[in-house]
């Protein structure tokens, strides 16, 4: 199975850049995006129209064309959830939790703690939260999978300039720690099993026409818990698909 994970940064954007063809091209078994900034009935016919998919979305309650995030998958789900269980992060349309027969898979565009403290402090409550909920599965047995937008660059190998970064949100010792405890509680960052070379970006910035530059940080992942670490057969990241200042990445699932 391919699973994707894409920030397209509006979907109704995404749509007008050849969006419908480059899935039709890419068939991807599950495309999970984030960013939508759409409601369910604002996303473009022809993407509600795709055959095949199921299809699900999430938007926010507190402020139009913001955030937002969309499931499409091949796959039937048992049980789909838009959120997790905490109104504060609710409202904000950033989780759809689909759950299979073998496994759970998040969807989730985390938010970002650039604008001020207040934000920074909102985003350090959604990844505490977070990730008590996601070890409570995996200690039940369940196998975890998690991929979207964390907006936290890990190492120093995950951004062109760190040295530039330590004290911007997005690389502070105590969002790249969060990461750290993911991964000490039993899940795999899955790019990094199969390549642990510099220079692999998933975001750019649009102003300072970064991406030409690949002045980049990786920022998006899929995460799998240790009890599906080996169904994970490839991970890659799509530099050269463009349409967003993110680009999509994957993983193939058995």
């Amino acid at each position: 199975m391919k699973f994707i994970s894409w920030n397209v940064n509006g979907i109704r954007a995404i749509s007008k850049k050849g969006f419908v063809d480059w899935i039709k091209t890419e068939n991807p078994d599950i495309l999970c995006l984030q960013e939508t900034k759409a409601t369910k009935e604002q996303v473009p016919k022809d993407i509600q129209s795709l055959e095949g998919y199921y299809q699900f979305y999430s938007s926010s309650r507190v402020k139009k064309g913001y955030s937002g995030v969309g499931l499409l998958t091949k796959i039937k789900t048992e049980k789909v959830e838009f959120d997790l269980g905490i109104d504060e992060f609710d409202v904000e349309g950033r989780v759809i939790a689909a759950s299979f027969k073998d496994f759970v898979l998040f969807n989730v565009y985390f938010p970002n703690g650039k604008a001020r403290k207040e934000r920074l402090d909102f985003k350090l409550r959604f990844y505490d939260t977070f990730l008590e909920i996601v070890n409570e599965l995996k200690n039940r047995g369940r196998g975890v999978i998690i991929c979207g937008d964390v907006n936290t660059a890990h190492k120093e190998i995950d951004l062109a300039r760190p040295k530039e970064n330590e004290k911007v949100s997005g690389f502070l010792p105590v969002e790249r720690e969060w990461i750290d405890r993911l991964l000490n509680s039993g899940f795999v960052d899955t790019f990094r099993i199969f390549n642990g070379e510099g220079g692999n970006y998933t975001w750019w910035d649009y102003k300072s026409r970064a991406r030409e530059r690949n002045v980049g940080w990786r920022i998006d992942y899929f995460f799998v818990s240790e009890n599906v670490k080996d169904r994970v057969k490839d991970a890659f990241i799509l530099s050269q698909v463009y349409g967003s200042d993110h680009c999509p990445i994957g993983i193939i699932f058995e």
